[in-house]
């Protein structure tokens, strides 16, 4: 399917969730690895504000693209943010959905309210 590059700039990103290991297979344990490189996979809890609207959603990290630092809360960054539809069918139920997938993630700091004094 098709991804989608997701521009962030007119965005503040705040980290929900610690970075965690992705799990492929819940029930053996088995970590999920990227496709090309065979490097382990995290996931992120992320809360999306822009224009005044906000989603929390869930985004998958390189291992090696998480920083250290991170702290709940705070403002990130997510170089290279794209989403990809998904679909399938689980137990007979046909499933859906949308999956993040960025670079990295790193400290961002608050962005400046318009007409704030400097």
């Amino acid at each position: 399917m098709r991804t989608i590059r997701v521009q962030t700039s007119g965005a503040t990103i705040l980290l929900t969730e610690a970075p965690e290991p992705k799990v492929r297979d819940r029930q053996t344990g088995e970590r999920a690895v990227d496709a090309v490189s065979g490097e382990p996979l995290m996931t992120i809890g992320v809360v999306y504000i822009e224009e005044g609207e906000s989603s929390l959603f869930k985004v998958t990290v390189p291992e090696s693209g998480v920083a250290e630092g991170l702290v709940l809360g705070s403002p990130v960054s997510l170089p290279g943010l794209i989403a990809r539809p998904w679909e399938n069918v689980f137990n007979g139920q046909q499933r859906h959905g949308i999956a993040y997938r960025c670079a990295a993630v790193t400290p961002a700091a608050f962005p400046v309210a318009a007409g704030a004094a400097a």
